[in-house]
């Protein structure tokens, strides 16, 4: 048995309904009936990225963040393949010098910068001390 399990089903045109355990996700390639598959890469980098982030600052001895907010760019090449991520990170909390410790055991935590190609890892930039 796996330790993921996905059903993922297409009736017709380019959407795809996904299954993952109790929750339906519907992803659809010309975006009519969902988020493109490439969308949602990005929104799930960021939303693997969040947690890890946290910890991370947990682990350099910052335990309320506050708010935490990702604006996630990402770019195509002319195929429609993802050829670059950035994340623009603000944060409530003041990290100070801090910061690129923060990021450098985020990256180290989070399952899906571990899974891309290092030429997708996500370029990052982090506003703390953000007013969000």
């Amino acid at each position: 048995m796996s330790d993921i399990e996905v059903t993922s089903t297409s009736t017709e045109g380019y959407a795809t309904s996904s299954v993952i355990g109790e929750w339906e996700l519907t992803v659809d390639a010309t975006d009519e009936r969902g988020p493109n598959p490439n969308a949602v890469l990005a929104a799930d980098y960021a939303s693997c990225f969040i947690p890890a982030f946290r910890v991370g600052a947990q682990q350099e001895g910052f335990d309320d963040l506050g708010a935490v907010q990702v604006d996630v760019g990402a770019e195509l090449d002319e195929g429609d393949d993802l050829s670059g991520v950035s994340f623009d990170i603000a944060v409530e909390a003041s990290l100070g010098d801090a910061v690129d410790d923060v990021v450098a055991r985020a990256e180290d935590i989070c399952h899906v910068h571990s899974a891309l190609r290092e030429e997708l890892h996500a370029d990052i930039t982090v506003e703390d001390g953000a007013n969000l």
